[in-house]
């Protein structure tokens, strides 16, 4: 999975959220450019309805321009910081829906070559998401923050404000739930041709 910015950017990250913070419109766009596809990214996955998580990502970035100015260095990293943003947003859009079907929102079309591959590309994600949606909360988060956005422990500690050992145990209990899921549909899926 290709990382949403380089692990060894968050310092980068605050020298253009402090710029922003003094007007700096170059250092605004730049940050905006590298943030922005993957706070939409995690929304998506988190709330699975696309327009949701469009509003959710505009949401994130207008509070993050409006805590630059703010922003005290060295406290935390400034992509910690987003994705709690981006986590709050979406439980509180969850819990306001709570009881309503959720929309199935098409994943968008894959670049892999093959209207095969393609389409079993996209009953894999399919049935990915549909697995993590039967997931608690919490564990889906702590899923999706480690095995599809890639952040170590510590940081998703950070993110859900709890400490490394819940990450981990909500991190291996959703594992298990979701392979326990997904055990009856390798065959369907195409894994046993892999």
């Amino acid at each position: 999975m290709d990382m949403p910015f380089d692990a060894g950017d968050g310092e980068a990250d605050e020298a253009l959220l402090l710029a922003c913070g003094r007007g700096d419109a170059r250092a605004a766009r730049l940050l905006t450019l590298r943030m922005t596809p993957w706070v939409l990214s995690y929304a998506r996955r988190l709330l699975r309805d696309a327009a949701e998580a469009e509003d959710v990502a505009q949401e994130a970035m207008l509070r993050l321009w409006r805590i630059a100015p703010d922003w005290r260095p060295g406290e935390a990293r400034v992509t910690t910081w987003l994705y709690r943003v981006v986590t709050n947003l979406c439980t509180d859009r969850l819990r306001r829906r709570r009881g309503a079907a959720l929309d199935e929102v098409p994943e968008p079309p894959d670049d892999s070559p093959g209207a095969e591959a393609r389409l079993q590309q996209a009953a894999r994600v399919a049935a990915l998401d549909a697995a993590l949606a039967r997931l608690p909360e919490r564990q889906r988060q702590a899923v999706i923050l480690r095995h599809i956005e890639g952040l170590s422990n510590p940081e998703i500690a950070a993110v859900l404000e709890i400490g490394v050992e819940a990450v981990e145990s909500l991190t291996a209990r959703g594992k298990r739930a979701l392979a326990r899921t997904l055990a009856g549909q390798r065959e369907a899926l195409g894994f046993d041709d892999d």
